[in-house]
């Protein structure tokens, strides 16, 4: 008589720690076959999700295995070469390295992996991608999610594409990171925009414009253009025109040298930049007057002017641009828009001088620019100073900033 061969209950699930290598291997390869197959996602969703699934397996394996870095840095390494040999490409050291930080950057990020029984079980979400109606172990999903709704849900987080995730990683300070994140699904920002504007240290200049109460905003809602003061930088970064920062120039080179890039300029100024003219023509009682630049801004719904200067601002400077914003009040605007904002953009500026000028809630502002990139420490210096200023202010709840 045949002996009927043992069967391992479908509902005892082995722990990914407990199996082989060979097993592991298999594993991780078939959430990746199954990941590729799933219809009704873009290439990006599946590549974020994919990675995202490998990188989870990955630290559960290395919190079952030896605590040692050696350890991890053998499993990748192993790992590679065998989904290498599997796929030919894709699965190198350094995606897999970055699989695994891209799990732990986000994992916090997914209340809704954290706070399952997925999890608590010991039980792997990539499971749940391997079919909508069936998990790994052939058991009928019923009150834990489908794969569908697991990729449906992804699909609500991941919204980048892999190699935006691959840079955003690499930001350590997380309300940094979570506002270029924002910002890049928001305006639809290529890689190369957001390194542009990483590069540009476009988070510590916005942050340095504001009231440090609305520095956390940042964080939580990137750059929100509903008053005025939203559209300023500190300082506006002008690298794009390939000017150099010790040549002489005068204020008609860089208003021609902005000119010609304007769409760039336009981008750096922020969103919902329109442009109309440049040496803007008024005259008042016989006197002609030009404006530098005039723009529109159709989020906040109002002109706005900007003067060039090359040097340090002076008192006259605010004086006149006081005198334009005037005119194109009474004289320009319609009923329906909103009062001119006027710019000065100039090499120096004293804030000091600038309030003791204007009088306050004044729609003017003064902004330096700057022909380089700005250093990026110091901007993050400047930066902590204001915040931990702020703390020692208002004092901070449980680690987080009371804004």
């Amino acid at each position: 008589m045949t002996k009927k061969k043992e069967t391992i209950p479908q509902n005892d699930l082995v722990p990914i720690a407990d199996i082989s290598s060979a097993d592991f291997f298999e594993r991780v390869a078939g959430v990746i076959e199954q990941a590729r197959k799933f219809v009704g996602r873009t290439a990006d969703l599946t590549m974020s999700v994919t990675y995202f699934a490998v990188g989870q397996m990955i630290v559960e394996r290395e919190q079952g295995g030896k605590a040692r870095a050696e350890y991890g840095a053998r499993l990748i390494k192993d790992l590679s070469e065998f989904l290498t040999k599997k796929y030919k490409r894709g699965f190198s050291v350094t995606n897999l390295k970055n699989a695994r930080t891209f799990y732990l950057t986000y994992v916090s990020r997914f209340p809704f992996l954290v706070q399952s029984d997925l999890l608590q079980k010991g039980q792997l979400m990539t499971d749940l991608l391997l079919t909508e109606t069936e998990n790994v172990k052939g058991q009928p999903i019923t009150d834990e999610l489908s794969g569908f709704d697991v990729m449906k849900r992804a699909a609500e987080f991941f919204k980048l594409s892999w190699t935006h995730y691959t840079y955003l990683m690499r930001i350590e300070n997380e309300d940094e990171r979570r506002f270029y994140e924002i910002s890049a699904e928001r305006e639809n920002w290529s890689v190369e925009f957001l390194r542009r504007q990483y590069s540009s240290s476009l988070y510590e200049r916005l942050a340095l414009s504001r009231n440090k109460d609305e520095v956390m905003r940042l964080a939580r809602e990137g750059q929100v253009i509903s008053k005025p003061q939203d559209i300023l930088k500190n300082p506006l970064c002008l690298e794009f025109l390939g000017m150099q920062e010790r040549a002489e120039y005068s204020e008609s080179d860089l208003e021609s040298a902005i000119i010609s890039k304007l769409s760039e300029f336009l981008l750096e100024l922020g969103k919902g930049f329109l442009f109309e003219a440049r040496q803007k023509r008024f005259t008042f009682d016989n006197d002609s007057f030009f404006v530098d630049l005039v723009c529109y801004n159709r989020l906040l719904q109002c002109y706005v002017i900007i003067d060039l200067k090359t040097g340090k601002l002076k008192h006259q400077d605010l004086g006149q641009m006081q005198m334009y914003v005037n005119y194109f009040d009474r004289y320009i605007k319609t009923e329906f828009e909103k009062p001119t904002i006027g710019i000065l953009l100039c090499k120096e500026k004293s804030n000091s001088m600038v309030e003791l000028t204007l009088p306050e809630n004044s729609n003017i502002h003064a902004s330096a620019y700057s022909l380089y990139l700005p250093d990026k420490a110091v901007l993050q210096r400047k930066l902590a100073e204001w915040i931990q200023e702020f703390e020692d202010e208002h004092g901070t709840d449980n680690g987080k900033k009371k804004i």
